[in-house]
């Protein structure tokens, strides 16, 4: 689709139902430009840090110290304005984190480098926030919808290391389909309920675990 970019689990290159006005090739430079933006950054900042559930509009206009009818003017409610700010975060992290894995050359460097900068992305996230996503049906939609495709963005980047000889000859759809799996059982909290580890944690775990299963060392 030509100018148009749709959201990934901390990636970018692939569709998926959430659009979002970005391409590849485009600058990562994801600073606020309009009153739009620096409104979705503040919110951000907010929901990461305390989650969303217990405020309503007139509460957020108090925190960010704006009338309600600047934040209508960011989505028409409440729910939407939420909608807006996760494909918010996952936008922004998806353009550093790319930008991160374009700089590398190294077959093997460059699936380290996006496994670990999930968890990097995923550190300043609070157990609040995830627990309100989890909670609000459109909300995790575009969470789920990150997950699947960030596990074939790992499928890609597992094919591309097996073809370049820099990663152990394996069956890379079906790393992507455990990939999947542990990271669905991340987004659900299933992970942090049987081992006590945050998402963060659990990413940089299964960071390790594929990387140290693929070394040809």
């Amino acid at each position: 689709m030509t100018g148009t970019r749709r959201v990934t689990f901390i990636t970018a290159g692939h569709e998926v139902p959430v659009p979002l006005p970005y391409a590849r090739g485009m600058s990562t430079d994801v600073r606020p430009h309009t009153r739009r933006d620096t409104l979705l950054v503040q919110l951000r900042e907010l929901f990461l840090a305390e989650g969303f559930s217990s405020f309503g509009i007139g509460d957020l206009a108090e925190r960010l110290r704006c009338s309600r009818t600047t934040l209508y003017s960011v989505a028409p409610s409440k729910e939407q304005l939420v909608v807006a700010v996760v494909r918010s975060f996952f936008h922004s992290a998806a353009e550093r984190i790319e930008a991160r894995v374009a700089a590398a050359t190294d077959p093997r460097e460059r699936l380290r480098i996006y496994l670990e900068s999930v968890a990097a992305e995923l550190q300043p996230v609070s157990e609040r926030f995830f627990t309100d996503v989890a909670a609000f049906g459109p909300a995790n939609d575009v969470y789920r919808a990150n997950t699947l495709f960030a596990a074939r963005r790992v499928q890609e980047l597992v094919t591309e290391g097996v073809e370049a000889g820099a990663l152990r000859p394996v069956h890379a759809s079906f790393v992507g389909a455990c990939v999947a799996q542990i990271m669905n059982a991340i987004q659900r909290g299933d992970v942090q309920t049987s081992t006590g580890l945050d998402a963060a944690e659990a990413y940089r775990h299964l960071a390790d675990l594929i990387l140290t299963s693929l070394s040809k060392d």
